[in-house]
């Protein structure tokens, strides 16, 4: 066993009754600034900003929420980590688009690849074949306003 595994197997997780710890997560129970109640945050370990906050339990008092639990937590667990996978997903559907087309050339997929960056975002256009063989990439702005039609007249320009 090496030094630095030892160390965080020795680290406890916190589990109290507004804060959670385990499988790479933390619960904290908060204030709702929306209303008189209260709301739990999931944070992703090394996250500085809670990747889900919803609505928790009040307690029995009608003042104060319901304590934190395993099986609480394992689901909100599940419930956060399932959040993020569809936010993840609908980011890259965002970025990367691709149609199909018929063209002299055969059918083709055209694609549309947006990258990211602060100063200067832009986007790669290209074209494959049936085999997946690239036949044509073009450096377009981010802003390009990708559908079957501009598609369309790419190819049939040539690209």
């Amino acid at each position: 066993m090496t030094q630095d595994s030892s160390i965080s197997e020795d680290i406890p997780f916190i589990q109290e009754a507004r804060v959670w710890q385990g499988e790479g997560w933390t619960a904290r129970v908060i204030n709702n600034d929306d209303d008189d109640g209260w709301a739990v945050a999931m944070f992703k370990d090394g996250e500085a900003e809670a990747a889900l906050v919803g609505p928790w339990t009040m307690g029995r008092d009608k003042k104060n929420p319901k304590p934190l639990d395993n099986n609480a937590f394992l689901t909100l667990v599940k419930t956060a980590h399932e959040f993020v996978r569809r936010h993840e997903q609908q980011l890259h559907a965002s970025l990367h688009q691709s149609l199909d087309l018929n063209s002299p050339q055969g059918r083709l997929t055209v694609r549309f690849d947006i990258v990211p960056d602060d100063e200067h975002p832009y986007a790669l256009l290209s074209a494959y074949d049936e085999m997946g063989e690239c036949l044509a990439e073009k450096r377009v702005q981010a802003s390009f306003k990708f559908n079957r039609s501009s598609a369309q007249v790419w190819v049939e320009g040539g690209f």
